[in-house]
């Protein structure tokens, strides 16, 4: 372990990860309560075509997926609000059109096509110590949001009738808090891939919501479970040689079913069934 943090790239990593995983933490667990799992899909796939056209344009890949997820989320969160389109169909409509694009555009780009299976797994040994400024900056960011917010927040995840009876800004809280999940999606690619950056949105969530039912245990639970899970991850990933996104998703699967077992072994005494 001593000679892994003696290399800058692997302390970025490190750093990097615990950033993302406290953010993820957060954010999972609201996008859970809200049941806003496929929405998070759908804003993680459509971004993929912000990647394919900034390459093609020659700028920022993650400034390209940043935006086409912002555009996605504004998009799937006002136009569902009408009458025209519903939102599983939305969230289809950019979960294949952002693949799409991004495919096409890559395509195109003359010359050398670019590797992009970082974006899509996840190498977090690749993160700079810019990203990992952007990944303090995001978390400190949404700590706070959290902090500031956390009883409206609470009421929009599971009654927002309730929060517009009583004056609650429901519209620029949502906006807020949507902006907040594109952006964490992106920084998550790194890690986890494309493909992978829902687990890591959801399982350190539902690994918390075995044990509590309080929103707010949730989300410390969430967050120390993302984070260990991750470190764990990237360790072990850098001692097996083995990609990190997968072999921390593939800790946060061992988490959930090690919990899973030792609560279902753990039973209270007074549980129907434990007497004879």
């Amino acid at each position: 372990m001593q000679d892994l943090l003696a290399y800058d790239f692997f302390r970025n990593a490190l750093w990097s990860t615990l950033l993302v995983g406290i953010g993820c933490g957060l954010v999972g667990t609201y996008i859970v309560a809200r049941r806003m799992v496929f929405i998070s899909g759908g804003i993680t796939h459509a971004s993929f075509g912000g990647l394919g056209l900034a390459y093609f344009l020659g700028f920022s890949p993650m400034l390209g997926a940043a935006v086409f997820a912002l555009v996605a989320a504004f998009c799937i969160l006002r136009l569902s609000a009408g009458r025209h389109f519903k939102e599983d169909s939305l969230i289809g409509i950019f979960w294949s059109a952002g693949m799409a694009i991004g495919v096409l555009f890559i395509y195109l780009t003359p010359g050398y096509a670019p590797n992009l299976l970082s974006y899509l797994f996840g190498n977090i040994l690749t993160v700079t110590g810019g990203q990992v400024w952007l990944s303090l900056a995001l978390c400190a960011l949404i700590v706070l949001f959290f902090a500031r917010f956390y009883r409206p927040l609470f009421y929009i995840a599971f009654d927002r009738e309730y929060c517009r009876s009583h004056h609650v800004a429901v519209s620029r809280l949502e906006t807020g808090a949507t902006i907040l999940i594109a952006l964490c999606i992106v920084l998550c690619m790194k890690l986890a891939g494309i493909i992978l950056v829902i687990s890591y949105l959801t399982i350190p969530p539902a690994i918390a919501g075995l044990f509590h039912d309080d929103f707010k245990r949730q989300l410390l639970l969430s967050t120390g479970v993302s984070c260990l899970g991750s470190v764990v991850g990237l360790f072990a990933s850098a001692a097996l040689d083995l990609p990190s996104g997968a072999t921390i998703v593939t800790c946060f699967l061992l988490l959930l079913v090690a919990c899973r077992v030792a609560k279902n072994v753990k039973k209270p005494k007074d549980a129907p069934g434990a007497r004879s």
